[in-house]
């Protein structure tokens, strides 16, 4: 193996993350002309007629890409998903109601802690016995709760939802790191929200895509910046959004729909999960740390059996031009992030490092 002469670097970040170099490419032309305004989308007016276009385009794209019905709403805000935790229960739990919520990981724990400052907050169930390793089964949602709340999928532990829950109360969920890789029955949501940058953009975006019908329930007065009916009813445009990081989300949904939508990305990710997991559990060297039937098709996560061969390990990926696969503190070992833009290719680099280092070391 000469990984010597690699010089493309094979981007496993698990966000911001890996985008399209096309949109790359676009989005920097737009930096020194917007479509040929002269003037930079860094300095272009949210009110101009170009960027409602943009904004307008964006929004669409999310409806047509999950198949949201018509009626659904999309809006794009700062703060991140971490923001959106403290979001859903204000203008989702009634005064006086409650929530119910499933802890698989670490965003998970931080949406919960959010519900508890504005009410009474149930935990269903918790992964957090084994170290977030898989995902809880077997649960009841309550049908006297205001919503059901839970995180598609664990960047950090790598574990995924393979089946949705079902639930009676309004189903909403944290899809950001997974949202646009697969189909998904909008219509059996209340809301769906996630950061931009995983699948979607840079950071610096949030995507709310939400039944209006269901908002404005609550009995409670809300600040108009943190009210997502208030946001719908302006378009996004309330107060100024982030501009460039909706610019970019438009060229990577366009990106999506023109490589055959959310059905091949799919058919693209399982492809590339398979590859690697294959590697994982056939090379007695390696050890994955989720749950088998619960692994993550986005983040793959994995150890060294023998954690005194890291050092010799890191040099080897590197040397390939590998970068952003050290795992989270909370795991360690490593985590391998396969967004929507990294290509087969650059897993099977990954995959080459991994045999070429379990056969030096055998």
């Amino acid at each position: 193996m000469n990984v010597a002469t690699t010089k493309k670097v094979h981007n496993y970040s698990a966000g911001p993350c890996i985008l399209p170099q096309e949109v790359f490419q676009q989005a920097a032309q737009a930096i020194l002309d917007f479509e040929g305004s002269g003037l930079s989308i860094l300095e272009m007016s949210h009110r101009s007629k170009p960027f409602e276009a943009v904004m307008a385009k964006a929004q669409g794209l999310v409806k047509e890409l999950l198949g949201a019905p018509e009626h659904y709403q999309v809006v794009f805000l700062g703060g991140g998903a971490s923001l959106g935790f403290h979001m859903v229960p204000l203008n989702y739990m009634k005064v006086g109601g409650k929530s119910a919520y499933v802890n698989t990981g670490e965003w998970a724990t931080r949406a919960i802690k959010e519900s508890k400052l504005v009410g009474d907050t149930q935990v269903l169930a918790s992964s957090e016995d084994k170290n977030f390793s898989y995902i809880p089964k077997g649960f009841q949602v309550p049908a006297d709760v205001d919503y059901f709340h839970f995180t598609s999928n664990n960047t950090i532990f790598g574990t995924q939802y393979k089946q949705f829950p079902k639930s009676a109360a309004p189903l909403i969920c944290d899809m950001s790191s997974d949202i646009f890789s697969r189909p998904v029955n909008v219509s059996d949501f209340a809301l769906i929200y996630g950061g931009a940058q995983k699948n979607m953009g840079p950071a610096g975006a949030t995507v709310y895509l939400f039944d209006p019908e269901r908002l404005g329930h609550t009995g409670r007065k809300l600040s108009p910046m943190l009210d997502l009916k208030n946001h719908g009813s302006k378009e996004s445009m309330y107060n100024t959004p982030p501009v460039y990081a909706v610019y970019v989300s438009m060229l990577t949904l366009e990106w999506i729909k023109k490589m055959g939508g959310v059905q091949a990305m799919e058919r693209r990710n399982a492809e590339k999960a398979a590859l690697l997991y294959n590697a994982i559990d056939r090379l007695p060297l390696f050890n994955g740390t989720a749950a088998v039937e619960d692994r993550s098709v986005m983040n793959a996560t994995f150890v060294l059996n023998d954690a005194a061969l890291e050092p010799a390990f890191d040099a080897l990926w590197k040397e390939a031009g590998i970068s952003g696969i050290r795992g989270h503190r909370s795991v360690g070992g490593y985590r391998a992030s396969m967004y929507n833009a990294l290509p087969i290719e650059s897993v099977q680099v990954l995959v080459d490092v991994m045999e070429h280092f379990a056969q030096k070391n055998a």
